[in-house]
């Protein structure tokens, strides 16, 4: 996705509304800054598994078939990953983690809310060893019963491996399902199973129960279960410049929050009750605030809480209003 702001209202945003800086500590899945100057629009995030506080990001478009390892810990990229069998990817919005020990790569973005009558997933296994190389991805040919539109969220059920997507197009959001399984010989067919708002990106949790999803000023989580939306609540977050990702921690103990830009941000927020199912919360210590979405307690264990102020929200209404929600690209 390309920045939703023009650089000069952006940067007003930012003044207005961006956070303080977080609590330093050499623990990993902490909040952090991407280091690496390649990665200017991390669009998706993925807790590894196999590698501790270690999260799998990639750029959104224009950057080739590339997706990067980045230690929460220091911020460095420990690994680059070049997918080769893939076409050149067109717009990737989001990566998952499947519970086959698969990373699900969504090249799901059309910008044009429609122009595109497939995309595409890209899939391979989690590297055992952190190193830059290359692996051969299985390419998914993804097609919508009720017609093409545009998407930033994709999730992978961690229980039953199934492939969900959030749309975005202008009428308003869904969620889709994929087949039980996807196959390579063919069209993947999304159907539409429930209704949501407009999102950017979205994340299970570990047990399977939660589904968050996230826009640029709120985020909801969801009961899930047997496929559908349950109950569904608003979620404390942190105000970020352009709010991208989203993704639980390994443990599912808290969720990290991402953005684009160059040094972005990757911001912990703790589950109520430190559960894989409970409902998101963060704070950062000080005097108490009225944040994005709920209330919160005391911290600073390297996760936030940040107050939106009306001004900051009036600042970013504007600016949605002037540049527009639908960025194209030629």
């Amino acid at each position: 996705m390309r920045p939703l702001l023009a650089a000069p209202a952006a940067a007003l945003l930012f003044l207005a509304a961006a956070p303080a800086a977080a609590a330093g500590g050499d623990g990993a899945d902490r909040t952090f800054t991407i280091e690496d100057p390649r990665i200017t629009e991390s669009s998706g995030l993925a807790a590894s598994r196999l590698h501790p506080g270690v999260y799998w990001t990639h750029n959104d478009s224009e950057d080739g078939p590339y997706v990067y390892a980045v230690d929460s810990r220091t911020g460095r990229t420990v690994a680059t990953i070049t997918m080769r069998g893939v076409g050149e990817p067109r717009d990737v919005e989001a990566i998952s983690l499947g519970p086959d020990g698969n990373l699900y790569v969504g090249d799901i973005g059309d910008n044009l809310d429609g122009s595109w009558d497939h995309v595409w997933i890209y899939r391979f296994p989690e590297p055992a060893k952190l190193a830059d190389a290359t692996v051969r991805a299985v390419q998914f040919d993804v097609k919508y019963a009720d017609g093409p539109r545009n998407a930033e969220a994709m999730m992978v059920h961690p229980r039953t491996g199934r492939v969900y997507i959030a749309s975005k197009n202008e009428e308003g959001g869904g969620l889709y399902e994929g087949p039980a399984k996807l196959s390579a010989g063919g069209d993947n067919v999304f159907r539409r199973v429930g209704e949501v708002p407009w999102v950017t990106d979205g994340a299970f949790s570990p047990d399977g129960r939660s589904l968050v999803l996230r826009s640029y000023f709120s985020t909801r989580g969801y009961a899930f279960a047997d496929g559908r939306l349950g109950a569904d609540h608003r979620v404390t977050v942190p105000l970020q410049a352009q709010a991208e990702s989203v993704t639980y921690t390994a443990d599912g103990s808290a969720m990290m929050f991402g953005s684009e830009g160059v040094r972005s941000e990757v911001v912990r927020v703790e589950v109520e009750g430190g559960t894989s199912g409970g409902s998101p919360s963060s704070d950062r210590g000080g005097a108490p605030s009225s944040a994005a979405g709920g209330d919160g307690g005391g911290g600073g264990d390297g996760s936030r809480k940040v107050t939106v102020t009306g001004g900051a929200v009036l600042l970013a209404v504007v600016a949605v209003a002037v540049f527009g929600l639908r960025r194209r690209r030629g």
